[in-house]
């Protein structure tokens, strides 16, 4: 029986990685690589991630083989930067094919210049700026028998210069060596929003080893480390406040600018600002694994997941470019047959090649998107993919779990109705020191109103659960009972029916009564509720208005409740006593009924219906690993009103993708039209081409100013 191989995975920064062209370049320079079992490109945040074989490839083997490529590849976690202009090959071979198409144009213009020697240079400055995208057109049609829009241009300007016409082919390979020279500084932009999460974190940290306070690289943190925070100091990994309180500003993780209370045994967040206190924290993940790496991680796998737009548009693509040739070859020859100049006909072949080259529209979607995606995350929501940025702009009709999502999550003590002879701080006093022992979620909420007011609680001397009621216990020799309101129908018969129009009027606001008694009379009520949340009311309205069709609650609590929660936020329409599988049904059928639909959970208990909506949001995703895992859009901070911020950009995002593809439809019109009929140029239809381009860039990355 073999031994199953051993394998490395390794994550590496990747220098010069700046489009999917050059991401397919390393894909096929490594294809048949022996020992590489698997391997992934991130052309938006210039990453690989590979899995090796280390007794076949070790890992200084395939660094060198990128290097060869043209990549080398570093292991810190930084983002390698693209070089300045001047040091940058392809801006220096454009600006050179520039200057030569410059100075041979003034030169010959004077008469200073022989048409021979003026054909010499022009034929340099298309070869100088051609260069880079003729070699990827070659790779591209001899590697993977691809036609690309490289190809196109590098075709046209070929035919260009053999036609006579130098001057138009420099131009042709100048402008468009400029337009690629140029993509990679327009990926740096949309790369901002992840350099931006990698700041967030300390590089150094001050841990506690062996009594002794020492500095060291935040990525050298051990679980269960204990480290200092100091005011005004960055916390450099996830962990628990084991000394200390203080005030923690939160806005790099959850977007909200409010600082948070927090002291001993609270979880803080890698990224995070203490404010006041010092801190002495223990830590509970290492940096590789804290939130914001995660962050980090799944912004960057967001922004390579493709919408359903844009993978049309490259389906397309990769059929539009050959049609576009082999079109332009019919268009060359077709005419002559029957008459017409082969020069003309040859020349307006050529210029319909450029003026058919689908750059703009190929960039018009990817670079909202990733725009978008990098946005989102700098406000605290997380947006797994370009698909769900679609989904969410088309979103009429939101379902929302009750418990922790529309409530607080934790039920609270609201009211204390004393009979006769029963104050209610005794009343509370009898129900907590009663429900010590217990362990159901009311108890809590009894418990924790009575800490408030400083009660000092007897220790029952005897407790008994009464199965799906309540409890007895025994209080300084009373017998307690603490109980729903049926249980006390046979036995105390008139004290509840005195207290029925009170028990009523409760439970029409939603709220959970429990009746404390004793054996021969009772002592009175109290009521629970899981409270709204404050801002709760008001995220809905203003969810409704940007245009929201309907709001729906899932929830498993009882129609009483979940009734009077929809009435106080007013709900279109509320459905109970749903399990984690019935709520998922339901969400199928609003499915059906509405098209998209969304849900909003807390990515734990509503993972099912998460998963059945056409867009899964998890809120209050910070320091949660399924939230952040299964949902397809996570809200960091526990804040509804961060849902409106996930519609508002999604739905700024698609409009300029909708504008984006128009005015590349508009422009190839345009420009096509302009080239059959003979009215455009070789450089005209260059010009319109690159500017065309250069706008749809711009549009995209108006996401950026949201």
């Amino acid at each position: 029986m073999s031994n199953p191989v051993s394998t490395i995975r390794i994550e590496w920064r990747v220098r010069n990685l700046d489009c999917e062209n050059e991401a397919r370049k390393i894909h096929r320079g490594l294809l048949d690589v022996p020992g590489l079992l698997e391997i992934r490109i991130y052309s938006s945040s210039a990453k690989m991630t590979a899995t090796v074989n280390p007794e076949v490839l070790s890992v200084e083997e395939l660094k060198d083989k990128m290097a060869a490529l043209g990549f080398p590849v570093s292991e810190s976690r930084e983002m390698a930067a693209l070089p300045k202009p001047w040091k940058n090959p392809k801006v220096i071979t454009s600006a050179v094919s520039g200057l030569l198409l410059g100075a041979t144009f003034l030169l010959e213009y004077l008469g200073l210049l022989p048409r021979v020697l003026a054909y010499v240079m022009y034929g340099v400055a298309v070869v100088t700026g051609g260069y880079y995208f003729g070699r990827e057109a070659t790779e591209d049609l001899f590697s993977g028998f691809t036609i690309g829009i490289e190809m196109l241009m590098s075709a046209a300007a070929v035919v260009s210069f053999v036609m006579g016409l130098p001057a138009e082919a420099a131009t042709l390979a100048f402008l468009y060596s400029i337009s690629e020279a140029m993509e990679g500084y327009t990926e740096e932009r949309t790369r901002g929003a992840i350099r931006a999460l990698m700041d967030l974190a300390p590089k150094t940290a001050l841990v506690i080893r062996d009594g002794v306070e020492m500095e060291i690289p935040a990525e050298e943190i051990r679980v269960g480390e204990r480290f200092i925070i100091k005011p005004g100091g960055a916390i450099p990994t996830d962990g628990v406040i084991r000394k200390g309180r203080t005030s923690i500003n939160e806005a790099t993780i959850t977007g909200e600018s409010m600082p948070v209370e927090k002291g001993e045994g609270v979880p803080v967040f890698a990224g995070t600002i203490n404010e006041t206190g010092a801190l002495e924290v223990e830590a509970t993940r290492t940096f590789q694994d804290n939130t914001i790496s995660r962050i980090i991680h799944l912004v960057e796998e967001a922004q390579e997941e493709k919408g359903e737009e844009q993978k049309i548009i490259q389906r397309f693509g990769r059929r539009y470019s050959p049609a576009v040739l082999i079109t332009g070859v019919l268009i060359a020859l077709a005419p002559p047959l029957f008459g017409g100049d082969w020069s003309t006909w040859i020349i307006r072949a050529t210029v319909f090649v450029v003026s058919a080259a689908p750059c703009a529209l190929v960039i018009s979607v990817p670079i909202t998107i990733v725009a978008a995606i990098g946005t989102a995350s700098r406000r605290g929501v997380l947006i797994k993919g370009g698909v769900y940025i679609e989904r969410l702009a088309a979103t009429r009709v939101l379902c929302f779990d009750k418990t922790g999502t529309l409530t607080r999550g934790k039920p609270e003590l609201t009211d204390l109705v004393a009979l006769e002879g029963v104050g209610t701080r005794h009343l509370l006093k009898l129900a907590a020191s009663a429900e010590q022992r217990s362990e159901h979620p009311l108890a809590g909420a009894i418990l924790q109103s009575a800490r408030r007011q400083d009660l000092s609680l007897e220790e029952p001397s005897s407790f008994e659960a009464i199965p799906g009621q309540g409890l007895r216990a025994t209080i300084e020799g009373e017998t307690v009972v603490i109980a729903k309101p049926d249980f006390f129908r046979e036995t105390h018969t008139a004290d509840l029916d005195a207290l029925s129009e009170r028990i009523n009027g409760l439970q029409e606001e939603g709220k959970t009564v429990i009746v404390v008694g004793g054996e021969e009379r009772l002592f009175g009520l109290l009521a629970v509720r899981d409270e709204i949340r404050p801002n709760a009311a008001e995220a809905l309205k203003a969810l409704r208005a940007i245009g929201l069709r309907k709001l729906v609650m899932l929830t498993g609590d009882n129609a009483g409740t979940a009734g009077a929660i929809a009435r106080e936020l007013g709900l279109d329409e509320f459905y109970t006593d749903l399990s984690p599988e019935g709520k998922a049904v339901k969400v199928k059928e609003l499915n059906k009924e509405f098209g998209t639909v969304a849900m909003v959970g807390d990515g734990v208990n509503d993972a099912p219906a998460l998963a059945a909506a056409a867009v899964g949001i998890a809120m209050g995703a910070a320091g949660t690993d399924i939230a952040l895992e299964t949902a397809d859009v996570a809200l960091m901070a526990d804040d509804l009103s961060k849902l409106e911020e996930a519609f508002l950009l999604s739905r700024k995002a698609h409009k300029l993708i909708r504008q984006n593809l128009w005015l590349s439809a508009i422009v190839l019109g345009v420009l096509v039209a302009g080239a059959v009929s003979g009215l455009f140029t070789l450089p005209i239809a260059v010009v319109g081409h690159e500017l065309s381009e250069l706008v749809v860039i711009s549009n995209g990355l108006r996401m950026f100013r949201n």
